[in-house]
């Protein structure tokens, strides 16, 4: 029988018997009967115990691939199950309309074009127009100093001078109308391509088909929001589970801790790590909880989204410790069976002395599942008996016979990884 072995079945034996006349140190036959709790070496876990289901990593639910156009889904490429690639045509919509659309568009963009040349010839025709004015001007107003031209000839030339003047702005005003045609059909070409390009639908990430929305032949309305075609779960070789924690263990738990889980439709544990710890508390009933996100290997994709795991989130460990029943630090002995002297401040433990009284020692307390707790720095206290409690007519009993109480914490055993329940074999 192992070290361990021997620890929780003398632990056990003394929480259920305890003392009787000639028995443990401390009783006798007048005196009073107590029950131990024996101080020994062993692995003590906390854990902290939540149930959360399996789910796609990054959405909850899944990716959804939507329709951004209206149109009959005249082709589908997967179907559920189906494994696509980032990019991966997955559904066709009838492009016929769009491409239409689209060639209207790009010839729109060719006139306007075309019509920006016709404008910037103009501007050079209204540059020269100006220049010949501005020469006609230049000459008369010679002529005009010299008393050599009538008053209405330059009167005359000066107005075309202005006019040419005027022309050219017009025509520098109509190429500048022109581009921002340009411009708009050039959009309108981006539109109509992006619509005629939305009839192809891809996979936006590496993935697993998990529903399929539409069949072949059938006529999707987009409005506001895309219509979903397909939701994708993005790579199940890696999966999250989504736990709700109450805020009282929620303290407790780290990003990076050790987590084992189990799920119903499999005898066996898989092990992850605590990824996320959000703050979006949700309150039902006055009880607080917060999510925890869980990341986990999902080997050979067995686990499927929307799975329940039952999890044991380890907090804390401590390995080759010298423990006690939890029950040793509620005890509080009667004052007739205590040994002379103050008891320490702080946790403590009750030990029977030679003379059959209760002495206190004070200990320091490390690692508590609940049931079990560590004590530091109590090497010379192994192998020892706490005093647990008093002997009842209903201990007694169970001491006569073989009885075991259901309700008695059992003894951690060494080397487990959490103390969630095995798996039903």
């Amino acid at each position: 029988m192992t070290r361990c072995a021997i620890a929780a079945a003398a632990l056990a034996a003394a929480l259920v018997t305890g003392c009787s006349d000639g028995g443990a140190a401390g009783s006798s036959k007048n005196g009073p009967a107590f029950r131990f709790a024996p101080i020994v070496r062993t692995d003590i876990v906390r854990t902290v115990e939540a149930t959360g289901k399996v789910t796609p990593r990054n959405t909850a639910d899944g990716i959804p691939v939507g329709a951004q156009v209206n149109g009959k889904v005249i082709k589908m490429f997967v179907d559920y199950n189906s494994t696509v690639t980032n990019g991966q045509v997955v559904a066709l919509i009838d492009p016929l309309v769009y491409e239409a659309t689209y060639k209207s568009a790009l010839a729109q963009l060719h006139v306007n074009e075309a019509n920006v040349e016709v404008r910037r010839a103009a501007v050079e025709s209204a540059k020269a127009a100006l220049d010949l004015a501005e020469k006609t001007f230049a000459r008369k107003q010679s002529l005009a100093e010299r008393k050599l031209a009538a008053q209405a000839d330059f009167d005359s030339a000066e107005s075309a001078l202005a006019r040419a003047k005027a022309d050219l702005g017009s025509a520098e005003a109509a190429v500048k109308s022109a581009l921002a045609s340009v411009e708009q059909s050039e959009a309108a070409v981006s539109k109509a391509k992006a619509d005629l390009d939305y009839c192809t639908i891809r996979s936006p990430v590496n993935g697993v088909v998990i529903a399929r929305k539409v069949d072949e032949g059938e006529t999707v309305v987009s409005s506001m929001n895309a219509v979903p075609v397909l939701t994708i779960a993005e790579d199940l070789k890696t999966i999250w589970i989504e736990a709700t924690v109450p805020e009282a263990d929620v303290g407790d738990i780290k990003v990076g801790q050790e987590v084992t889980f189990t799920a119903d439709a499999y005898r066996r544990r898989f092990k992850g790590k605590v990824r996320q710890i959000r703050l979006a508390a949700t309150t039902t009933n006055n009880v607080v909880t917060y999510p925890i996100i869980i990341e986990a290997d999902n080997p050979g994709e067995m686990l499927f989204p929307g799975m329940t795991a039952t999890l044991s989130i380890e907090t804390a460990r401590a390995e080759n410790a010298v423990v006690v029943s939890a029950a040793a630090f509620r005890f509080r002995p009667k004052d007739s069976d205590r040994a002379s002297g103050e008891a320490p401040r702080g946790r403590k433990i009750w030990l029977v002395g030679p003379d059959g009284k209760l002495s206190a020692r004070a200990v320091s307390e490390g690692v508590t599942d609940g049931s079990f707790t560590q004590i530091l720095d109590a090497d010379d206290l192994e192998g020892s008996q706490a005093v647990a409690g008093y002997e009842t007519a209903r201990t007694a009993a169970a001491a006569s016979g073989d009885t075991r109480n259901p309700f008695m914490p059992k003894m951690p055993r060494r080397g487990t990884s959490g103390t969630a329940p095995e798996p039903k074999k």
